[in-house]
């Protein structure tokens, strides 16, 4: 989340009056993130967060909004977007496509313990099945397509272990896509970016994810793999945690048993979620955007967990109780 656009009391004011939510007490930026223009609102029907969309259009936007109103009305704790008196969810705020949601409770687990992957992990099998009944269709606009049109502009960027590193795993990952094996991926809409900092925790109790600006139509097994490789990692290094990520796989595999080419294409996707991550930051780090309050990620991190994830790959294990190995 960051601040691109500022948005003034009086254009929050007019948008909290057409969605008959009251008056406005206050409006607070966000730091954090690098996509969107994003504020706290609070105001007398409640606490909300007013999002104005900066990269996504208003032509794309309906696939993440009506997909958070689809989950929260199938009972998974996601922000759901405050309709108008004509039941319009996207709206405009200072000339920009934006949305208001409400406001999740809680905070974000940065030090996850097995308990938190496991609550993750379960919830994240319930999101996609509950998915299977969306009707509409977007791709992952961040998926491969993105990343061979990517990786050329931050290339020279880059130095020699890292062009290398960047080149040849772009090119497996290539080749893992057009392999038989990964067209029988389960698929569906996916949310693809949820991180620590995306998912709210009263205590031990989960109480939400949110951010799905990201979201689109993917495997599942993409989705799993970009959030163990940040709720099951030691951030430091990159390293595998096989304690978390047992928790966590046991988790999702209780509601939703991974099929035998997820079991085989995990430590490719794995692989393909640190990728992802990478070739993101280092675009935001060396093609910055201006922004009032923007802190870029360090690319280091998600090259780090890449190297690991080569070096290293996941194994689940053979037997009915899953777990992970280094």
């Amino acid at each position: 989340m960051a601040v691109f656009t500022p948005v003034s009391p009086e254009a929050a004011s007019a948008l909290l009056h057409k969605l008959h939510l009251g008056e406005l007490i206050e409006l607070r930026g966000i730091a954090g993130g690098i996509e969107n223009t994003n504020y706290f609102v609070t105001c007398t029907a409640g606490e909300y967060v007013l999002t104005l969309f900066e990269r996504l259009t208003a032509e794309q936007l309906p696939f993440y909004l009506h997909l958070m109103k689809h989950l929260a009305h199938a009972g998974i704790p996601v922000p759901d977007p405050q309709a108008d008196a004509h039941g319009e969810i996207l709206h405009s705020v200072c000339g920009k496509p934006a949305a208001l949601v409400n406001r999740l409770t809680g905070h974000s687990q940065l030090a996850p313990q097995p308990v938190h992957c496991a609550a993750v992990g379960g919830m994240l099998a319930r999101m996609h099945l509950a998915g299977l009944g969306f009707d509409r269709q977007q791709p992952n606009l961040r998926s491969l397509a993105w990343w061979n049109e990517t990786a050329p502009l931050v290339l020279p960027e880059l130095d020699a272990s890292e062009a290398a590193l960047l080149q040849a795993e772009l090119a497996y990952q290539n080749h893992v896509a057009e392999s038989p094996a990964y067209a029988a991926l389960p698929r569906g809409p996916v949310h693809a970016d949820l991180f620590r900092d995306n998912v709210m925790f009263e205590g031990e109790q989960l109480t939400g994810f949110f951010d799905f600006y990201f979201a689109g139509v993917d495997t599942w097994l993409f989705d799993l793999a970009v959030c163990m490789n940040d709720w099951c990692v030691h951030l430091p290094t990159g390293a595998h945690d096989a304690r978390r990520a047992s928790a966590l796989l046991q988790a999702y595999e209780a509601v939703r048993p991974l099929t035998a080419a997820e079991r085989g294409l995990l430590p490719a996707m794995a692989r393909a979620g640190a990728l992802r991550f990478w070739i993101s930051r280092l675009w935001d780090w060396h093609l910055p955007r201006e922004a009032e309050v923007l802190t870029p990620h360090d690319p280091q991190h998600f090259e780090r967990v890449l190297r690991q994830r080569v070096a290293h790959p996941l194994v689940p294990c053979a037997y009915a109780s899953t777990c992970l190995s280094e």
